[in-house]
């Protein structure tokens, strides 16, 4: 039999631009002319549709009752005419009765192709879902399309997804055909496709482009076990090797620069402070108060509580501008931080609870070998502890210290 090599061109075609399996449309085919027949008879319960799978040639038949005297012409056909289709065919028996679907009006014509076309939207729905679920929690390169009030909407390639203006950085603008990369949230099914929630505060967001940028990241020799995040100001990640000849820090860091200056860069400006993770949560914290100096931390890993004490001149720099260090600090380590200078812990008493030893400060010489940064005067926190005496807030603590 002649194959239908139209129809064969077009599945094959369908298949390759929609990512449509032919399976599902030759089942749309059969299923439409059927709904053909349904309009054209006005029922269609006796009738069967078929396509070859390797010809693409299709056949319409009803299954007729045959009968001595025809009441129904539909569902029955007489020994006369059903002995023409078989003579082997007698009372009772059921003959298939060959329908010629070009007699079809146009209204059944009609209702045919819009079964088809509806099936191919869903099936192309239902591949655009499945495509980007399995990208769900990753990163992705979008295509800025236009602002819909606060809102932007991104392309993706074959859809659009959404960036809400409180997973956008504070401060941050698109122009227009900008590219940019973005943190897929949420991907829901809806009638119009797939609906898809973007972010660019996300503090997976930071994870996934070390990811992309540092091989040993990638392939699991570095793993980034902590990571808080304030988008657009800073971000501190706290990282651990699997390979005790691979520094953690300076694989992420790169050669000058370069592997954390690419996540920076995308971000535009957000400083990243990576420091060494330890399962001594002591020293942790004393690792995510970088680029303060402290002199001891006493950590409670049953409540999670710990208190720190820092040389005087270092009080404002754990602190942080507007309590910032101090406060992603608590949130890298899930710790409730009490940082106290040297002054206030020796006045309250806890140097003595702790063995601390006078001359200790003696390790500190001066504000420019730890890093002091301008800006950061004792004053603007009257001395006064951050942390514990400070109201918790998201799991963190409020910006502005209690005077």
């Amino acid at each position: 039999m002649k194959e239908n090599k139209e129809l064969k061109e077009a599945l094959e075609l369908l298949e390759k631009e929609k990512d449509i399996s032919k399976e599902t449309l030759l089942e749309a085919i059969e299923n439409s002319l059927i709904q053909a027949c349904k309009t054209h008879f006005g029922k269609a319960d006796n009738v069967k549709a078929t396509v070859d799978r390797e010809t693409c040639n299709f056949s319409v038949y009803a299954e007729r009752e045959v009968v001595e005297v025809v009441e129904d012409p539909v569902l029955q056909i007489s020994l006369d005419e059903a002995r023409e289709i078989d003579p082997r065919l007698g009372i009772g028996d059921v003959a298939q009765v060959q329908i010629k679907s070009r007699e079809f009006g146009r209204i059944a014509t009609q209702n045919a192709k819009n079964v088809i076309l509806q099936k191919i939207r869903e099936e192309e729905r239902k591949v655009l879902f499945n495509q980007y679920y399995g990208k769900e929690k990753e990163v992705v390169t979008g295509i800025v399309q236009r602002y819909l009030g606060r809102n932007v909407s991104i392309n993706l390639g074959k859809v659009d997804a959404m960036l809400n203006e409180n997973e956008q950085v504070k401060g941050e603008t698109f122009m227009p055909t900008e590219r940019i990369k973005v943190y897929i949230l949420e991907v829901k099914d809806t009638t119009k496709g797939p609906r898809i929630l973007v972010s660019r505060t996300h503090p997976e967001l930071v994870k996934r482009l070390f990811e992309s940028e540092v091989a040993e990241v990638k392939d699991g020799t570095v793993e980034i076990r902590s990571i808080a995040r304030e988008a657009g100001s800073r971000t501190k990640m706290a990282v651990y090797s699997n390979d005790p000849n691979v520094d953690p820090v300076g694989a992420c860091v790169g050669l000058n620069g370069a592997r954390v200056g690419a996540v920076v860069e995308e971000l535009r400006g957000e400083k990243i402070d990576i420091i060494n993770w330890s399962d001594n949560s002591a020293l942790l914290i004393e690792n995510a108060l970088s680029p303060a100096k402290v002199i001891c931390v006493v950590a409670d890993d049953d409540e999670k509580t710990a208190q720190v004490i820092v040389p005087d001149y270092q009080l404002s720099l754990a602190i942080g501008k507007e309590g910032q260090n101090a406060r992603l600090a608590a949130r890298l380590t899930g710790f409730k931080i009490d940082i106290k200078s040297e002054t206030q812990a020796r006045e309250s008493g806890l140097l003595e609870e702790i063995g601390y030893e006078e001359g200790m400060e003696g390790e500190y010489d001066s504000y420019e070998d730890y890093g002091y940064e301008e800006g950061y005067a004792e004053g603007d926190y009257d001395g006064e502890a951050y942390g514990e005496d400070c109201a918790e807030n998201d799991g963190g603590y409020d910006t502005e210290p209690q005077q």
